[in-house]
């Protein structure tokens, strides 16, 4: 791409003048579509306005920070080329050319220059292009954009001419004719012949943009460029605009972000001696000033907002993203992205560069991580706590919750968890990639614990592994793990201490920040809120690393020695004494609400944080939700005396379990009891810190609430992020202009179905929704699954038989319909269906393990159950009768109930 650095009016001599519009040319202009459009205009699609135009449109019409500016079409360039027998001119020019001999393709470019510099703009098209600079003004750039530019497999872009610093009417308009002549140039006239690109087919539209004041300029890759590595963001950075870094005048700044965890993981600044600054007439390359040679043009925070700006790229377009960047103060602007072009593989077993083509449709941001390679996706475990399509502020918020509260939220790069549609997802890659990498025997005692945290893979679908060697990993995680250790056992010292004083300070915070103004939010959100809410996932993180393995391993054992009826029921009374498990909550507040021991300010205050969408912060709490008490209250005299019932008769087994333990097993009984015992503690420690943690994402629901308020922005701030959020509390209004399209994005991809829970390799939810013949248990992107069968299998998730009428709910929101003694088949439960377990005779779910919430509530109230069946919902229809074997693991079909 050649670079016009400086660009005055043109000096016209007296025989020639400016382009304006006689008559002869109002008939010449065959071209019948808009030769103008506004920069963010629907209309401006690859056809009108070249590859670099239709992506800054789409850019702009999403929020992403372009400046302003507008379109000149390919209409425009073909109105200019009818007219006189230009367009005949050119191709006869071409055609006598041997583009393969660079000295004649060059001496045909010179030939074809000729003719464009004595060709008039046709008067139309110049009082368009006239118009729309007057309402821009100023110093522009002047952008070539070619239909050809910017498309996946080729590289086209750079070989036609740009000219910045333009300023007037005619200059802009002499600088669109020159970016015209470019398109015959003999660099791009070579390339295209050797791809087999007609001449007849090309065009050129052209984008005039206000040339952005930079005070630091530069590229941002979405993806490593060198490895391929995806969720690494590359930013090259140097001082001024961002010619000297594109042109490779000077050796930029070097800083590499992990996208996945917000943190800058490398980073090399290089000594610029050189960069170009705008000057009276145009742009010039200076000497960079000797005290800024050696600084580093981005600071950590910096390099942050930019990567979030291509991540937000990234996500429009699904794709890795090569973007041009400029800064002038303190904001950002992009001024051109297209996908990378020739990326490397991530690693021989990943899949191929995403396509440039969109999985999303036109105005849908993408929120979709199985683009990122060939990867196996889980929503179970974590992704049965959060169901639902996650606005982009808890999206924020769980994402800080992983990387404080799993430890290994991020191996060599690559995330544990993602989006997939806007829904969460673990990656199971991660995890198997940790597994292999310790090798040996870890192998296959990891395998079967994953069995019982995420459930049983179906047969030919395994996780593809990381594009990482062994070493790569063990040194990524090795110092990881050594820091974990020193943490969990410093957390667990301090755990029953937080654990006591946690619902009165997230009670005090949540006064506190109802109290706070504007001005002070931010303060309190940095010193307070935040630390606060890490402090909470450390502590959960603590507890379920405390003693992790036995949540696995003791199950296991206990089931070898006494079978599995005996063993889950001496799992089970975990509520020791008179406090319940903090899963069954809801029940025991429903309970004493019921009973008058409490009133609803005291429900709301010890048990209304919980609930079914706890981790969406736009929901409210069932605290805040009278409508959800006084339907609960309503079925809740049968529930309760029905889980009171169902908790007695466990007991009684539990009780009968132990007698058989030391009748057949005398000498085992101490060392079982041992470790009963430390389930318990496991369990109790787990279950009551995640319950502090949802309890403080209540306060971060207030937060937000609030700073809505005080904005006048209200439940708009849901569409942000907890950064952009902090912005607008400082002043800065910019980032709401984001929110139309990512609420329009929210509500899409709320519309479609659950997807799958288990997905291999890169998912389009909108095809997947659309196919008649999808299959909601697995997707695999290359088809190695063998088809669903007509019988629904699962897991044993609590033991027991049961035949009965199926109920089956898409939601926790349907939880009316269900009938005592139905038996509920669902997609996922999560604590917020505990009040209608006692309702239900069995429960079946599509996704679960054993140690899912469905699996260990039932268990806890002797309702047999069968989890993870993947297919249940598919094969069931309210109104059946079916069996259920949770001993088994298996749910019959019997028929009808009529």
């Amino acid at each position: 791409m050649t670079i016009y650095r400086s660009f005055r009016e043109p000096d016209r001599g007296p025989d020639r003048e400016p382009d304006r519009e006689p008559d002869r040319e109002k008939d010449a202009v065959t071209d019948t579509g808009t030769p103008v459009l506004p920069l963010d205009a629907p209309e401006a699609d690859l056809a009108a306005a070249g590859g670099k135009g239709a992506s800054l449109a789409r850019l702009a019409r999403a929020g992403i920070p372009v400046p302003p500016g507008f379109h000149v079409t390919t209409h425009a360039y073909r109105a200019f080329t009818a007219t006189g027998g230009l367009n005949e001119a050119v191709l006869g020019v071409v055609r006598d050319t041997d583009l393969g001999d660079p000295a004649a393709a060059d001496k045909a470019a010179r030939r074809i220059g000729e003719l464009f510099a004595a060709h008039h703009v046709p008067g139309p098209v110049a009082a368009q292009v006239r118009a729309a600079y007057g309402r821009l003004g100023g110093a522009v750039a002047v952008r070539s954009s070619a239909t050809a530019e910017d498309l996946p497999g080729m590289s086209f872009a750079g070989q036609q001419d740009s000219f910045l610093g333009v300023s007037g009417a005619d200059a802009v308009l002499d600088a669109v004719r020159r970016c015209w002549a470019s398109l015959w140039n003999g660099r791009a006239m070579a390339y295209r012949a050797r791809h087999g690109i007609a001449p007849e087919d090309v065009a050129l539209a052209v984008v005039v943009q206000a040339l952005v004041p930079a005070d630091a300029a530069g590229v941002m890759f979405t993806a490593d460029p060198v490895s391929g590595a995806r969720g690494r963001t590359v930013l090259n950075a140097g001082w001024g605009l961002g010619e000297s870094v594109v042109g490779g005048a000077v050796t930029p700044d070097t800083v590499t972000v992990d996208t996945a965890a917000g943190r800058v993981v490398a980073r090399g600044t290089a000594a610029k001696d050189v960069m170009t600054v705008r000057t009276g007439g145009g742009t010039a390359e200076v000497p960079v000033p000797a005290d800024r040679r050696t600084a580093a043009v981005l600071d950590d925070a910096a390099a942050l907002e930019l990567a979030r700006i291509g991540a937000r790229v990234d996500d429009l377009y699904g794709t890795p993203m090569d973007v041009e960047w400029a800064r002038a103060g303190a904001a950002f602007s992009i001024v051109q992205a297209r996908p990378i072009t020739g990326l490397p593989d991530p690693g021989p077993e990943a899949a191929p560069a995403t396509p440039a083509t969109p999985m999303a449709p036109e105005g849908i941001e993408a929120w979709n991580d199985t683009l990122t390679g060939d990867f196996l996706w889980t929503n179970g475990n974590l992704g049965e706590a959060v169901p639902d399509v996650m606005t982009p502020c808890s999206w924020w918020l769980i994402r800080r919750f992983m990387a404080h509260g799993m430890p290994m939220s991020d191996v060599a790069g690559y995330a544990l968890s993602g989006r997939v549609g806007g829904r969460f997802y673990l990656n199971l890659s991660v995890v198997w990639g940790l597994l292999n990498a310790m090798g040996g025997p870890m192998v296959r005692l990891g395998s079967d614990a994953l069995t019982q945290v995420f459930g049983r893979l179906p047969e030919g679908l395994d996780p593809p592994p990381l594009p990482v060697s062994r070493l790569g990993v063990l040194g990524a995680v090795v110092p990881a793990a050594v820091s974990l250790r020193l943490r969990v056992a410093r957390n667990m010292r301090l755990l029953p201490a937080f654990l006591t004083t946690s619902p009165q300070r997230c009670e005090d915070l949540r006064s506190r920040i109802a109290r706070t103004e504007r001005a002070d939010l931010p303060a309190l959100w940095d010193t307070t809120v935040l630390p606060f809410f890490d402090q909470a996932t450390r502590m959960l993180e603590a507890a379920g690393r405390s003693d992790n393995s036995s949540l696995v391993r003791v199950r296991l054992t206990l089931r070898r020695l006494l079978g599995d009826n005996d063993a889950d029921a001496l799992l089970t009374g975990l509520q020791g004494g008179t406090d319940r498990l903090a899963s069954l909550g809801p029940i025991t507040g429903l309970a004493k609400l019921a009973d008058g021991e409490i009133d609803r300010a005291d429900f709301a205050r010890t048990y209304g944080h919980r609930g079914a969408h706890e981790f969406e912060v736009s929901l409210p709490r069932p605290g805040e939700d009278p409508d959800w008490i006084d339907r609960q209250l309503a079925a809740a005299p049968a529930a309760l005396d029905g889980a009171d019932g169902l908790l007695a008769r466990q007991a009684e087994e539990r009780a009968a379990a132990w007698a058989r333990l030391r009748a057949n097993h005398p000498g085992r009984v101490r060392g079982v009891a041992r470790q009963v015992e430390r389930w318990s503690r496991a369990a109790r420690a787990r279950e009551d810190s995640r319950s502090e943690v949802m309890r403080v994402f209540w306060v971060l629901r207030a937060f937000v609430q609030r700073a809505g308020a005080v904005t006048g922005a209200g439940d708009d701030l849901f569409f942000l992020d907890m950064d952009e959020i902090l912005a607008v509390l400082r002043g800065d209004p910019a980032p709401l202009d984001r929110v139309p399209a990512r609420r329009a994005t929210h509500a899409h991809y709320a519309s479609l179905p659950p997807y799958p829970s288990l997905i291999r390799g890169r998912f389009d939810p909108d095809a997947w929704a659309a196919d008649p013949h999808r299959r909601t248990d697995v997707y695999d992107e290359h088809g190695r699954v063998a088809a669903g069968g007509g019988t629904v299998t699962g897991f044993p998730g609590a033991a027991g038989v049961v035949e009965g009428t199926a109920r089956v709910l898409a939601g926790v929101e349907d939880g009316d319909a269900l009938r005592s003694g139905e038996i509920l088949v669902t997609t996922v439960t999560n604590i917020g269906w505990t009040p209608l377990f006692p309702r239900a005779a069995a429960v079946v779910t599509d996704i679960g393990a054993p140690l899912s919430h469905a699996a260990i509530v039932a268990r806890e109230l002797g309702i047999p159950a069968v989890v993870g069946c993947s297919n249940a919902t598919m094969l069931i229809a309210t109104g059946d009768r079916i069996r259920v074997d949770g001993l088994k693991g298996t749910v019959e079909l019997l028929g009808d109930e009529g």
